[in-house]
């Protein structure tokens, strides 16, 4: 069996991926990373890298979707293959890291629960952000990481590289994964990168944002499961 290696998003910790850890752990044991280490998208990659399994399937959501195209890039020969969840490969726009600076701000003098309360009902599907259960999930795991590691995740983000120049390199068996309605990281980014990885499978998931994991823990399990048996 192979070992599965995964990294939470910005603000999220292993919760995130904790409907789909049992029926992984069938397929090979689980790791999830700690993204609470390094300032820059390389670093938090190395710092993974460190700690993790000699060879590994590799897959992240969002920001970690940023850091496995990195480590992909640091030690190819480590992964074998690639699971990309509501993610993108492009750079920040300038009026995206604009936003991100804003929030940074706030969140440093003080204002990181409105931070909080101003996001996260934004990254899911707009049917869920009346699921208190799902919004307190999202809000416990934005409180573990804090003010201080938000801003450091944000500013890794702000600073990522444009990975698309990169994406046909790609010799593993990817799949992509998007929420129909993610409003971070929208449909068209997952194809965009679907139609430039070699051999890559695009899944959109249906009723689902930003954080499809959670929002539809059964068909993205299911679409991990149908990857690592591939």
């Amino acid at each position: 069996m192979i070992p599965i290696l995964l990294i939470p998003g910005l603000i999220c910790t292993a919760e995130l991926f904790t409907p789909q850890l049992p029926a992984l752990w069938s397929h090979g044991p689980v790791t999830v990373a700690s993204t609470l280490e390094g300032d820059t998208i390389g670093a938090m990659a190395s710092a993974i890298l460190r700690d993790a399994p000699p060879t590994f399937a590799l897959g992240g959501l969002s920001m970690g979707g940023y850091i496995a195209l990195e480590i992909l890039r640091q030690a190819p020969e480590r992964v074998v293959k690639l699971a990309l969840l509501d993610t993108s490969a492009r750079p920040d726009t300038a009026e995206q890291t604009r936003l991100r600076k804003g929030m940074v701000e706030t969140a440093l003098n003080g204002g990181y629960g409105t931070v909080l309360a101003m996001t996260l009902p934004n990254l899911v599907h707009p049917d869920h952000r009346g699921h208190q259960a799902l919004i307190d999930t999202l809000t416990r795991m934005g409180r573990a990481v804090g003010p201080e590691g938000f801003a450091r995740q944000q500013g890794a983000i702000m600073g990522r590289v444009d990975s698309r120049p990169f994406l046909s390199a790609i010799a593993v068996r990817t799949l992509v994964l998007v929420g129909e309605q993610d409003a971070l990281t929208p449909p068209e980014m997952a194809h965009e990168m679907g139609a430039a990885i070699p051999g890559a499978k695009t899944v959109t998931i249906p009723n689902a944002g930003h954080i499809s994991t959670l929002e539809q823990p059964e068909a993205v399990t299911t679409a991990l499961v149908e990857w690592l048996k591939a």
